[in-house]
């Protein structure tokens, strides 16, 4: 009899669904708006899964009950007080599979490692830091919370410095930096001092869509905005070495897979944050996810089952990333 597996992959802005048989090819997708229950609440977050699931049941031609594992990744799934209502709202779903829940930062460490275990850095609009030990008994992270408890950088960390940046130029604090030129062309300022006066006021924004910003002015070679980048790129090797530590991998030999959009910076991020890591963990490999990470949930409902995926099933799963998503 052949075995299907369910993986959904929660976000904030979009809910992916997808099912494989053992050998990891993918048999349908499914997608769904947002599903992150800070965002859309647990009643939210039901209708999403509802939705991604009825439609990837639909792709693959399924019904609930051929699901043999399901692994769901949740956005916004940080705390033990929040596992209870989470598992209520997959209770909806009405499966009768066994399951497993993580915060929704492990899908992208099982879709990106060698061999599902290791460090995942995520650097998107936000940044966060979790890290599973080979016998997935072990759980590293950071709080997830971002700036408000210290933890850099994503994207809209890198345009705080940027911005802190432009305002040293004004008041000569810092240096003139080409990060100036372009914010100003970008919120159609006719001066420094009328920006600097918008974004004080709040009546001018400045927000995580601008990061691409910084990296133009980086690559004209600017030294503002290439030391803005060094300093995200070093706050999140702080965060893979928290995890480091916590899980005592210092001398051992890892993936550090690096997830979100702040990562297709390129080595001028990248490079700091590895001589960070490898300072203190010289055995870590980083490298970039390009799998999309509901292929991770997908592994997750396997291991739900006692099934500890091969290599050759993750190669057959990562194929899915030009069909999904």
């Amino acid at each position: 009899m052949t075995n299907f597996f369910l993986g959904v992959d929660v976000g904030s802005s979009k809910t992916h669904a997808l099912i494989t048989d053992e050998a990891g090819n993918a048999l349908g997708f499914g997608e769904s708006g947002p599903g992150n229950h800070e965002v859309v609440g647990y009643t939210g977050l039901s209708d999403a899964l509802a939705a991604a699931v009825e439609g990837v049941l639909a792709s693959a031609g399924l019904k609930k009950k051929q699901i043999s594992g399901a692994g769901f990744g949740i956005s916004g799934y940080d705390w033990p007080s929040e596992q209870e209502p989470i598992y209520r709202s997959i209770a909806t779903l009405g499966l009768h599979a066994p399951l497993e829940v993580v915060n929704d930062t492990i899908l992208g460490l099982l879709a990106g490692s060698t061999d599902g275990w290791g460090i995942a850095i995520v650097s998107g609009s936000g940044c966060n830091c979790r890290g599973w030990d080979s016998e997935h008994r072990r759980e590293g992270r950071v709080t997830g919370d971002g700036w408000a408890m210290g933890e850099g950088a994503g994207a809209s960390d890198l345009v705080m410095k940027a911005k802190q940046a432009v305002a040293y130029e004004w008041t000569r604090r810092g240096p003139a930096t080409q990060l100036t030129p372009a914010f100003l062309e970008y919120t159609n300022s006719r001066s420094l001092e009328e920006m600097l006066e918008g974004l004080v006021m709040e009546t001018t924004r400045l927000d995580a869509r601008v990061a691409p910003l910084v990296f133009q002015a980086a690559n004209t070679g600017d030294p503002v905005a290439v030391e803005v980048i060094r300093w995200a790129g070093i706050e999140l090797g702080e965060l893979a070495k928290c995890v480091i530590r916590q899980l005592a991998f210092e001398e051992l030999e890892f993936d550090v897979v690096l997830i979100g959009s702040m990562f297709d910076g390129g080595k001028l991020l990248i490079e700091p944050t590895r001589q960070t890591i490898q300072a203190y963990a010289p055995g870590a490999r980083l490298v970039r996810l390009m799998a999309p990470p509901v292929t991770g949930a997908a592994l997750l409902g396997m291991e739900a089952t006692g099934i500890r995926p091969s290599r050759s099933v993750r190669r057959n799963l990562s194929r899915v990333r030009n069909s999904v998503g």
